[in-house]
């Protein structure tokens, strides 16, 4: 049977999720958090060292890493839960476009767009063990090329696909996203049986609720989800999703978080004197 236990990382709106087998107690960590303070350009792991710390109590082997996609919102600790449990790291096979597209934006050398950085690469329709359970990958492009969805025993980890039903979808603006790409998606994830948990990536706290949320389910976001309630089509959608991307700015972490995610949550290589530095390419981002 699958354990699931949530952490709401109230800096980036992020969910990050310990997921296990209880009978074997093998444990994967969905979309990891590095804390980052971008002022001071402070980092530090000490929310998904917490996590690590409270798998260690439930006696928990993690063995999997695993991301949504390359997020634009908040630096990966993939590479971290690697260094400290031996686990390995996952992500969405189409990956090698977005380290395509930002390596190049970052000047990052030492990044080779074949996805190397990960231990596993997923297409659509990949399974793979998680103790006596299986993963099954639900490839679900649209807000980036490389988004996947973890489906669990009777969990879809859907990642920035869709949100509570009450805030709704994810943007689709981004470097190979599309959003009649992103409908598409969302209906496979609302093919799932009705009493399908949906575990979302983020919740932004929607005007009328104070408290964050992350679990639904698909009978719930047929009935409810603000954009892609049942009756909303493909072309009404890709207008809403449209005009409502025109409005919106770059996430506050985006520089940050991409040229370390497209390297598995590793910071790019120390420089001759030591240092490790991020870069900001100057009026490259179009907004």
């Amino acid at each position: 049977m699958l354990k699931t236990e949530a952490y709401f990382d109230t800096a980036t709106s992020t969910v990050t999720y310990l997921a296990w087998d209880e009978a074997t107690l093998e444990a994967a960590i969905i979309d990891p958090v590095m804390d980052y303070e971008p002022h001071a350009a402070h980092l530090s792991t000490a929310s998904v060292d917490r996590i690590l710390a409270d798998a260690r109590d439930r006696g928990l082997k993690i063995i999997w890493a695993l991301d949504t996609h390359a997020h634009a919102d908040h630096l990966s600790a993939a590479h971290h839960v690697r260094d400290v449990t031996g686990a390995k790291v996952g992500i969405g096979a189409r990956i090698t476009e977005v380290q395509r597209a930002f390596s190049a934006l970052f000047h990052a050398t030492d990044v080779c767009p074949n996805g190397g950085a990960f231990d596993a690469l997923f297409k659509d329709g990949d399974t793979f063990p998680l103790g006596e359970l299986n993963v099954n990958v639900l490839h679900t492009p649209g807000h980036t090329p490389a988004c996947v969805t973890y489906l669990i025993d009777n969990a879809a980890f859907v990642g920035d696909t869709l949100f509570m039903p009450d805030y709704g979808t994810a943007r689709a603006d981004f470097p190979g996203g599309d959003a009649a790409t992103l409908y598409q998606s969302i209906r496979r994830i609302l093919d799932l049986p009705p009493e399908t948990r949906v575990f979302v990536g983020h919740d932004y706290l929607p005007a009328g609720r104070d408290k964050p949320a992350w679990e639904t389910t698909v009978a719930e976001q047929h009935a409810a989800n603000v954009h892609v309630h049942d009756g909303v089509d493909e072309a009404t959608f890709v207008a809403m999703r449209q005009a409502r991307d025109a409005t919106l700015g770059a996430p506050r972490l985006i520089l940050p978080s991409l040229q370390v995610n497209i390297r598995g949550g590793a910071l790019p290589p120390a420089e001759d004197d030591g240092q490790i530095y991020l870069k900001i390419p100057v009026n490259r981002l179009g907004v």
